[in-house]
Order: structure tokens, then C-alpha cells, then sequence
């Protein structure tokens, strides 16, 4: 049922009385405007693309089956927050974190096995394509502590899975979403010491996790012509198979990964040695540039002659330093992601 009566400017307890009376267009309109940032917090908290879009639906799902039982005596936002953390934390307590292949094992050249065959899946985190999700730049509230875009980057997420849900869940909330001490009790149905605690404790162990600048950050020294020139060398050295340039933009601790295979390498040398490389010349390799993560991304496709076209492998997402140096790629074996990412599915040879 539809309510002919509502306008573009029909205000939101208008909004809320038609929903309430079956009006499902009225409701979308309701949710519709908290959506992207419902969908990041069910990233932050899960760390799977394909999991944050189940818990979104369900949240949304809850929402409207529970319109009735809305009180009004806080906001929409921590009404939804508090339905989306629920279906979050449920379902945290069903299968295990999510980790990155540094968190998984050590590395082959510190005594880790090497390894090409592909672990389940649903052991890895996920990259996130924050700008077609519409993730937003800046803080959410004065009083967040991380910019929302910081708090999607793999560090971030890797570092926030290892927080038993509770904790993951209020310093969310707290730090990224910028919910003040009075919604976080109402949306974890806690007290003020109880959730004070709880935020104490997560704030502390993320800290010892995290690296000391954040990408965006970084990004932002760099500015857009470094970035540019950054992916313009990563591109051309993995095109040409010109492993002396790749090896010359790593850092010398840099970090190599290839989620779902669980092998990494660390160090510069490591790497070069690792059958991470380009083996042979030519690589028969293309790529295209996009983001994850707010991160620098490009999507790796490799010629099929079968078909005379490009296919894609890997999206490999970049982490930086100040000096324009990598400290990270994980190279995503996961190509049915790329419409997600914008990229093609495939490119004419």
C-alpha cells in the first residue's frame, strides 16, 4: 500500500505513521538516507562484502517488522544501528573471524609453509568498494575518532576482528560513527560503566594493531599526481614482467599476499624470490585502476588466448608510505568481484 499524500517534503514522523500504516515506499524513504552507512557498519563489524549485504537486508528486514514497537524515543539512526549491531553480533557468533593472510600464518621466508592451494573463503577479510557504496569522507560526528574512510582500510578491519564483538561493536560506534555514551548504552543495551569499559579496553588493543598514520593521511601528503604516478609504475612493472621495478617501489619490509592462498612473503628480497612475481616475459597481464578500501587499487587481468581477450585474476590493493614507497599489496583472488569494484569483466585483446 501507498499513501498518495506524501511528498518529497513530508517530514520524517509523517514518514514514520505511513510506514506504520503498510506503506513500504514510505518506509524505503525512511531507511534509505542511513542505508550506505548501516551497510559500512556491517562491514566494519564482519569484514565480508557478501555478509554486510546479508545483515543489511536482514537488519532492514527487522525494522520494518518491528515499525510498531519504534517508541520514537530515539533517533531513527540509533533505532537502525541498534537492529544492524544485533543481526552483527548474531552473526559473529556463528562462524569465526576474519582474518588477512599476515594474521593467518607466518610468512615462507620465516619458517611458514609455502602454500598456492586457496583456503575456505570465509577465512579472509573482504576488500570493500567504498566508492560505489558511498562511503563519506570526514568524521561522522565531532566527537568520532577515526574518519570514515580510516576506518574501512584492511588495517582497520584486520585490526578490529581480533576485539571480542562487544567491545568490535561499541568502539564502532563510539570512534567511528560517533554515537555519544547515551545512544551506545540504548543501542548495546548496557550502562554508561559498562560501556565506558568496554570502549576503554577495545580502544587499547586496536591502538597496539594499528600503524602509526592512517592511508588517508598518507594519500593526502602524496597528493592525487603522486598517486597517479605511483599506479602509473606499479602498472608498467607488472605489464613487463620488470620484477627489478616492482622490487624497487617495495619497502624493504614490505608485505606480499594473495588471499584466498594462504602464502605470504615479508621483505623486498623475499618477495622477489617468492612465485608472487612475474615469472616470464611477457606476462600477457593488463590493469585498470580503481579503489578499495580507501585505498589505491588496480584490477590484474590476464590474456586467455582462447578467446582473445583479458580475464581478470586479482584486485591487488596497495598500501603506502609517506615516501610514495609500498608496504603491502594483497592481491585478492576473487575476480568475480570486479563489477562490484567498477571494473570490466573482461577486456578485448
Amino acid at each position: 500500500m501507498q499513501n498518495p499524500d506524501l511528498s518529497p517534503m513530508t517530514s520524517e514522523r509523517d514518514l514514520i505513521a505511513a510506514a506504520r500504516d503498510g506503506d513500504e515506499s514510505a518506509f524505503r524513504r525512511l531507511v534509505e538516507p542511513h542505508r550506505a552507512n548501516l551497510h559500512a557498519h556491517c562491514y566494519r563489524m564482519l569484514a565480508s562484502l557478501h555478509d554486510a549485504e546479508d545483515a543489511l537486508q536482514e537488519a532492514l528486514l527487522r525494522a520494518w517488522r518491528g515499525l510498531a514497537r519504534f517508541e520514537e524515543r530515539s533517533t531513527v539512526r540509533t533505532w537502525l544501528h541498534r537492529i544492524a549491531t544485533n543481526v552483527c553480533l548474531d552473526a559473529i557468533r556463528k562462524r569465526p573471524k576474519r582474518v588477512l593472510p599476515v594474521d593467518y600464518g607466518p610468512s615462507v621466508d620465516a619458517g611458514g609453509e609455502e602454500s598456492n592451494v586457496p583456503v575456505d573463503p570465509g577465512v579472509w577479510i573482504d576488500p570493500y568498494p567504498d566508492a560505489d557504496l558511498s562511503v563519506e569522507d570526514g568524521y561522522a560526528a565531532p566527537e568520532a575518532r577515526y574518519e570514515q574512510r580510516e576506518a574501512i582500510e584492511l588495517a582497520f578491519i584486520a585490526a578490529v576482528q581480533f576485539l571480542p564483538p562487544r567491545q568490535r561493536a561499541m568502539l564502532i560506534l563510539r570512534d567511528v560513527l560517533g554515537f555519544s555514551a547515551k545512544e551506545t548504552t540504548e543501542v548495546m543495551e548496557t550502562t554508561v560503566t559498562a560501556s565506558n569499559s568496554l570502549l576503554q579496553r577495545a580502544r587499547e588493543a586496536v591502538e597496539e594493531r594499528l600503524p602509526g598514520r592512517s592511508q588517508q593521511a598518507t594519500l593526502r601528503e602524496l597528493g592525487d599526481a603522486r598517486v597517479r604516478e605511483v599506479v602509473d609504475r606499479f602498472v608498467d612493472a607488472f605489464e613487463h614482467g620488470d620484477v627489478d621495478a616492482i622490487l624497487a617501489m617495495l619497502t624493504d619490509d614490505a608485505t606480499f599476499g594473495m588471499p584466498p592462498i594462504p602464502s605470504w612473503t615479508r621483505g623486498r628480497d623475499a618477495v622477489g624470490e617468492s612465485w608472487l612475481m612475474p615469472s616470464e616475459l611477457p606476462t600477457g597481464l593488463r590493469y585498470a585502476a580503481t579503489s578499495a578500501n580507501g585505498q589505491l587499487a588496480v584490477g590484474a587481468y590476464r590474456f586467455a588466448e582462447d578467446g582473445n581477450i583479458y580475464r581478470p585474476i586479482a584486485l591487488d590493493v596497495l598500501t603506502l608510505r609517506d615516501d610514495g614507497q609500498i608496504t603491502d599489496v594483497l592481491a585478492f583472488r576473487t575476480p568475480e568481484i570486479f563489477p562490484t569494484f567498477g571494473l570490466a569483466p573482461e577486456i578485448p585483446g
